[in-house]
């Protein structure tokens, strides 16, 4: 299995650099002394489309051969990889077919439509997604860019942090959440190249728990009927991210629906940001095991910023 290296991150960030923001690192006293750990906010809501997806959507295109993106490009996506592709393909002047589950947030699919993608909606399932897919890409010969199984999409994501690093020295912690992986696997690799004494932590729903039972039990769970606020991490893990999570993150951890949605209040509130629940679900974590991360130096991403304002989880 070829997997990137630390290496191709750093090529994604040089040819990536021109076209994504390399957004602001933020901290909140309010937030440390409610927690007792200073906590490092890398902004991913401020980035292109409003989620870190923009990076490894951009650089998959960006090598993309020019037989390869003469027919377009494919995903299936519910969200925010769908966006950043669209974005992407649209810089780029080539065509981009996405594959959207039907009950997908309002706020994302009209986001997907405006940037100029084709929208093919499909039954809310994996298989459904799948299938889908695959008829457009037999029909088409489009060239499908997997939303984090893909080895240009794990070297792109893994930028966020790199930039992370670069800004702040002697992390003790890095956090991200984990869905399919793609964030924390590119997360992990540069974490473990640029401060090997770091500790990093993937940050998981406990509704939506399939990352945290496939690390403890070495091998793949499927995402089965997850249910939670977190929309952007319902999908199973994929092969190439989990091999790189066994390598090289040393833990996963879990937080519930009341902590996700407080820490999703705490930081709207305090630092007068949107992030979306997904982003909240590391801040949750902490919330849940204070004494872990007292007194620690914490990077965290917040990788989106996409929600449907019309139904927050809090009032």
């Amino acid at each position: 299995m070829n997997l990137p290296s630390f290496q191709d991150v750093r090529k994604a960030h040089q040819r990536i650099s021109p076209f994504i923001h390399q957004t602001p690192v933020l901290t909140c006293q309010s937030i440390n002394r409610m927690t007792g750990c200073e906590i490092h906010f890398k902004c991913e809501n401020f980035q292109k489309v409003g989620a870190f997806k923009f990076r490894g959507a951009t650089h998959a295109v960006l090598c993309l051969s020019e037989k390869e993106a003469s027919a377009g490009v494919g995903t299936h996506s519910s969200g925010n990889h769908a966006a950043a592709l669209a974005l992407a393909a649209a810089m780029k002047g080539i065509t981009a077919h996405i594959v959207m589950p039907s009950n997908a947030p309002e706020i994302k699919k009209k986001a997907v439509a405006g940037y100029g993608a084709q929208i093919t909606f499909c039954e809310p399932t994996l298989q459904a997604r799948e299938e889908t897919l695959a008829r457009l890409t037999s029909e088409l010969g489009l060239t499908v860019i997997h939303p984090y199984n893909n080895f240009e999409v794990i070297s792109g994501q893994g930028t966020a942090a790199l930039e992370l690093l670069e800004a702040v020295e002697a992390l003790d912690i890095m956090i991200c959440p984990v869905g399919g992986g793609g964030l924390l696997a590119g997360t992990s690799l540069s974490t473990k190249y640029l401060q090997p004494n770091c500790r990093v932590i993937g940050a998981e729903p406990l509704q939506a728990d399939d990352a945290y039972r496939s690390f403890r039990d070495g091998y793949i769970h499927p995402s089965l009927h997850p249910v939670t606020v977190a929309d952007g991490l319902l999908t199973s893990l994929g092969t190439l991210n989990f091999a790189i999570i066994r390598q090289e993150t040393d833990e996963i951890m879990v937080a519930t629906e009341s902590s996700i949605v407080a820490a999703m209040r705490m930081i709207w509130e305090r630092m007068k940001i949107i992030i979306e629940p997904s982003s909240a679900v590391p801040l949750a974590v902490i919330l849940e095991h204070p004494e872990k991360f007292k007194g620690k130096k914490i990077g965290m991403i917040l990788s989106g910023g996409n929600v449907d304002v019309e139904n927050l989880p809090f009032r």
